[in-house]
Parts: structure tokens; C-alpha cells; sequence
């Protein structure tokens, strides 16, 4: 009888071992994990280790109220923290809800306030070893930074073909409020491959997973990709026009001829002043009385306007002004023709996708522990009722209770007390959070770091508001006005040709290009100028102290 239990021993262990929570595998739907944070975080939030991260973790009081929650205590500094789950969750089935409150209590300049759903780690993986590097399955949350405003929403998934597990980011996601209230995050998956973001309980965004337009990359790769082994042939003509090898400039097109001649139609304006210079020595000006000679030299009256030149047509030696030259043709260049040996622009052939795979729903990884891993400038960052559930309406239930009172005591005090000094309304915050919506705008990507940094100015001046108002909207305006009309067209100058019909298009580019080199030119010119100016510059300021004067004081 006793040899007889000794051989369930064994058995009995394994069994044990199975229902142990963290090697429970369970939907979402059927466990709701929740992190209230009301008793201290040690032991159950292993902070990380590594060297990176030197930041501290407290268990502090959110300003203003009894709630307490997971606080970023330090500024400029890497923090990481995670706590393994007691029962590793599912979402491939039935509904995911990911749900958090973060409260910026110094504000956020630059850093982030998400957190990292991980996936099972390799054998052998301790909290303590928790870096970025440490996998995930699913990243949410708020992060700002320079041109980075956005609450991110990141699912990794594995290829089935490669193996690989690849990053795909929700496309355009909401803005993050610039306030220091506390707010909710919220992210709905559900079974038709749907995924919500919340905030404060309004949904923002709303995206498929599957769909190329709302991630980046796709998760369904393309079926086809262009042949890397593929080389466009040597005698491969693009040129969808060629000049006419027929074409003759004509004999009496003179290229030499100038632009502009002198108006010999001209005459002087009655009056002109020919012997009257149009500056004279300042008459009341006086030599210092610390004019050296010796060191200054000869000292000479600075030169004014002379008042007889103000009462006449001008001063001075007259010449004759110039007009457009009727003659003017320009460089000849043979006209434009159809390229006979056109062959179109050129493109790889496709090829079957060796990673291409279908899916009717992603397979997204378990989720076994909850990581912040972040990097910030701001102190003051207060985590707090961390939510996994399978059910929209508990999510909505732990808002109503766990969020709502506080966010509407910090409204209350906000609308009660005025502004102080360098801080912002809530009528110009919400004007930031609309200017952050409009930099997002993806026709705006070209000018987004500058509509940025206004918007970042004005928070910090908040008497700027209106300005920086009314200069996003230009820059939106103007935008809008290119993409419609094609930009701003160059006033073109009418001059009367006398050249053969064939030739006016190719003329009228052989201007262009002309106009454009001499553009150029004196481009180099003026650049030329204000080099040696600078140098000039940083010569004086490299000189003995006694400096030269010069002859003439201004």
C-alpha cells in the first residue's frame, strides 16, 4: 500500500505544477486583472535592474486627493518596472479591454506614459532583466516628444512564413491632452478585428487590424514584391520626349542679341541737376574731440542727402534707361518630339511574396505581464487602476468609479481658479489640443515640426495663444491653396518674338533656364558677399583693442 502512493508522488507533483496561476492559459473574458495600487506596489512591481534604469518608483498620493497610485518620481531619467500576471490571458478569443489612468501632474514635455503588454518570456527570464528589449504582444498608452504627439497603439504579430515578429502601428492615432488632469486610456478589441481607442471615455479612434489604411506595415503582406534579381536593360530608353535631330536653328535667330537695349526714345526730365551730387557732407557734423589723425586718419564729414536733389527729377550724370529688346531670343534649342525608341519608366518585375500569408483574424501573442518601460524629461507621472477585462461594460463601470469623481474635482478647481501667470486656460487648451489634431493632418507632414514647436512655444506663453492660432491656420490655408492650384505661378514678362511658330515652346523654356542660372548667379553672388562680410566681422572682433577708425563718422 505505501509503494502504491509513492507512485502517485510523481503524478500528483505534475499535476500541481499545471494548476499553478502562472501557467493557467485563460480568455480575457473569463478573468479580470486589476491593479488599484491602494496598498503598496513592493512585491508585486518588480522594478528592473539594469543599469539603465536609474529612475525611482514611489507609491505617492495623486496632488489634491486620498487615491494613490504608481508615481515617476525623477526627472531625465529611464524608469522600468513590470508585474507578471497571475494568469496569462489570451485575446485571440472573444473581446480584449486594456485600460489605464496616467496623470500628468508636471505636465509632459517630452516622454512617455504607456505601457507594454508582454508576452510570454524566454525560460530563464526574470522581472528584474526587464529592458525595451523584453517582448511584448501589445503596446498602448501616450507619448509625446518634439514632432511625437500621440497615443500609440502597437500589436507585434509573427509571421507564420518567416517567423518573424513584426511592429504594427495604428496609423494617425489621437492626440495626448496637454493638461495635468487625470485621464483614462481605454483600447477595445473585439472579435471582428476591430480595435477603439478611448480617452476619458470618448471614443477617438476606430481601426481594423487587418486593414493596410488604419496599420503601418499591413499585417497581410502584399502578394506579390517587385524581383530583387531584376536589372532594367542597358538599352532601356525612359525619354518619353527626345529634341528634333532634324530640327535647324534658324539663320536669323541671333542668340548674342541682349534682353535689354537702351531706349534711345528716351530724353533728360527738364530740371535734371547734372553737376548736383546726390550726398553732400553732412553740413553740422563736427570733428570729435578725440579724433586722432595719426591713428585715425583724416577725418571726414559724413554724407547726407542733398536736399537740392529732393526738389528736382534727380541729380547727377543722366543716362538713358533700358527696355526689353524686340530682337531677344535667347538660346535656340531644337523643339521637343515624341521619342520613337520610348519604352516607359522602367519597374522590376513582381514575383510570388515568399512571406505572403492569409488570415481571417490576427493572432495576437498571450499576454503574461504588464511592463512600463519608459524614458522622460517630466517628474510627477502617476499611474494608477490598471484594467484587463473581456467586458466593455466592467471597463465602463471602473471609469465611472475609479476615475470620474477625480477628473471632475480637478475640472472644478481649474474652471474656479483662474490661470496664474505662464499656465493655460481651459478654453486655450483646448485650442492646443485642436493644433495638435490639425499637425497630425498627413498632407501637413512637410511643415509638422514647425507647427510643433509654435504650438509648444504658446504653451509656455499662453499670451501667444491667438498668434499661434492664426499662424497654423495660415500655414493650413496655404497648404490647401498649393495642393488646389499648384502653388504660386511666376509673372512671366511679355516679350515680342520674331521667331518661327515651332519654335515659341522651346523658347519659352530656354528663358526659363536662362532666368534660372541667372537667379543662381546671383545667388552665389550675394552669398559671396555675406561670407566675406562675416569674415570681415570676426576680423574686428579678433583685433587689439585700439581699433583703427574710420576717415568718415556716421
Amino acid at each position: 500500500m505505501v509503494s502504491m502512493d509513492r507512485r502517485w508522488i510523481p503524478l500528483l507533483l505534475a499535476l500541481l505544477c499545471l494548476m499553478s496561476p502562472l501557467n493557467v492559459l485563460v480568455s480575457a473574458s473569463e478573468s479580470t486583472f486589476y491593479e488599484s495600487f491602494d496598498e503598496s506596489f513592493e512585491g508585486r512591481w518588480i522594478a528592473s535592474q539594469k543599469e539603465d534604469y536609474k529612475g525611482v518608483w514611489k507609491h505617492e498620493k495623486s496632488n489634491g486627493h486620498e487615491d494613490y497610485g504608481l508615481l515617476v518620481s525623477e526627472v531625465a531619467k529611464k524608469y522600468a518596472i513590470v508585474r507578471e500576471l497571475p494568469e496569462i490571458i489570451d485575446p485571440k478569443d472573444g473581446s480584449l479591454v486594456l485600460q489605464y489612468e496616467v496623470r500628468l501632474q508636471n505636465g509632459l514635455e517630452c516622454g512617455g506614459a504607456y505601457l507594454k503588454y508582454l508576452r510570454p518570456q524566454e525560460a530563464g527570464w526574470k522581472p528584474a532583466e526587464f529592458d525595451n528589449e523584453s517582448p511584448y504582444s501589445i503596446m498602448f498608452g501616450p507619448d509625446k516628444c518634439g514632432a511625437t504627439n500621440k497615443v500609440h497603439f502597437i500589436y507585434k504579430h509573427k509571421n507564420p512564413k518567416s517567423g518573424e515578429y513584426v511592429e504594427h502601428h495604428l496609423k494617425y492615432p489621437p492626440s495626448t491632452p496637454s493638461d495635468k488632469r487625470t485621464h483614462v486610456y481605454t483600447a477595445i478589441l473585439t472579435p471582428d478585428n476591430q480595435v477603439r481607442i478611448l480617452i476619458d471615455g470618448e471614443e477617438k479612434k476606430k481601426a481594423n487590424l487587418l486593414s493596410a489604411d488604419d496599420f503601418e506595415p499591413a499585417l497581410i503582406p502584399p502578394k506579390t514584391i517587385p524581383d530583387p534579381e531584376d536589372k532594367k536593360p542597358e538599352d532601356w530608353d525612359e525619354r518619353a520626349k527626345i529634341p528634333d535631330p532634324d530640327a535647324k536653328k534658324p539663320e536669323d535667330w541671333d542668340e548674342d542679341a541682349p534682353m535689354e537695349i537702351e531706349d534711345l526714345e528716351a530724353v533728360k526730365p527738364e530740371g535734371w541737376l547734372d553737376d548736383e551730387p546726390e550726398e553732400i557732407d553732412d553740413p553740422e557734423a563736427t570733428k570729435p574731440d578725440d579724433w586722432d589723425d595719426e591713428e585715425d586718419g583724416e577725418w571726414e564729414a559724413p554724407k547726407v542727402s542733398n536736399p537740392k536733389c529732393d526738389e528736382a527729377p534727380g541729380c547727377g550724370e543722366w543716362t538713358r534707361p533700358t527696355k526689353s529688346n524686340p530682337d531677344y531670343k535667347g538660346k535656340w534649342y531644337a523643339p521637343m518630339i515624341d521619342n520613337p525608341n520610348y519604352k516607359g519608366i522602367w519597374k522590376p518585375q513582381q514575383i510570388p511574396n515568399p512571406e505572403y500569408f492569409e488570415l481571417e483574424k490576427p493572432d495576437l501573442e498571450p499576454i503574461a505581464a504588464i511592463g512600463i518601460e519608459i524614458w522622460t524629461m517630466q517628474d510627477g507621472i502617476l499611474f494608477d487602476n490598471i484594467l484587463i477585462t473581456g467586458d466593455e461594460k466592467v471597463a465602463g463601470e471602473y471609469r465611472e468609479k475609479t476615475w470620474k469623481g477625480k477628473f471632475s474635482t480637478e475640472k472644478e478647481e481649474e474652471d474656479v481658479e483662474s490661470p496664474l501667470p505662464g499656465e493655460l486656460s481651459g478654453f486655450q487648451k483646448k485650442i492646443f489640443d485642436v493644433l495638435y489634431k490639425i499637425a497630425n493632418i498627413p498632407f501637413l507632414d512637410a511643415y509638422k515640426l514647425k507647427i510643433i514647436d509654435l504650438i509648444e512655444q504658446g504653451e509656455k506663453k499662453p499670451n501667444l495663444t491667438i498668434g499661434i492660432l492664426v499662424a497654423v491656420l495660415v500655414v493650413l490655408l496655404t497648404t490647401i491653396y498649393k495642393l488646389l492650384f499648384g502653388g504660386k505661378k511666376q509673372p512671366v514678362q511679355k516679350v515680342e518674338l520674331k521667331s518661327q511658330p515651332d519654335q515659341d515652346a522651346s523658347a519659352s523654356e530656354n528663358n526659363k533656364e536662362d532666368s534660372d542660372r541667372a537667379t543662381e548667379n546671383e545667388s552665389s553672388d550675394a552669398a559671396e558677399k555675406e561670407k566675406s562680410g562675416d569674415e570681415n566681422e570676426i576680423e574686428g572682433e579678433d583685433a587689439a583693442p585700439r581699433q583703427r577708425r574710420v576717415r568718415r563718422e556716421t
